[in-house]
């Protein structure tokens, strides 16, 4: 049996970071190669342990990053006009791509991926539409979709 340190989570075996005793044939034809482990040597430990330390300050500054965004966007609204049948419908729809478009024009870039629309808008109202900029950091900007005149 050999000693693996786990660089991603395996189902069955452990999860990232961890240390595990696995058969010499699976660590080497399989975790190894796949970049899932390494031999848990000491240079190999402090190797991991550097790249981990690494991962954690970047997803500590995206974090922040993320959260100035929001608080950029907190508070802000869209308003689209566009034309609408009797009952509201819309003749077309709001997405998320046109929501990114009115948000560049207001000086906020965000990406038309991020924009958490089920589906697109196609009727008159008002919408609180989510913005995932990242996993801790969600806020929620006012869509007003309303008839032209």
């Amino acid at each position: 049996m050999v000693q693996v340190i786990l660089r991603k989570d395996v189902a069955d075996l452990g999860r990232a970071g961890e240390m595990v005793t696995v058969r010499p044939g699976y660590a080497r034809n399989y975790l190894i190669p796949q970049g899932m482990g390494l031999l848990a040597t000491e240079s190999n430990r402090r190797r991991f342990e550097e790249e981990r330390r690494q991962v954690e300050q970047s997803a500590l500054r995206e974090r922040d990053e993320a959260t100035q965004i929001a608080a950029a966007l907190e508070g802000q609204s869209v308003t689209f006009k566009v034309r609408a049948g009797d009952e509201g419908k819309l003749f077309g729809s709001v997405t998320s791509a046109d929501i990114s478009e009115a948000l560049e024009k207001d000086g906020h870039a965000v990406d038309k991926k991020l924009i958490q629309l089920d589906e697109p808008i196609k009727e008159l109202g008002v919408y609180d539409v989510p913005i995932r900029l990242h996993a801790e950091v969600k806020p929620a900007l006012k869509v007003w979709v309303v008839a032209e005149e």
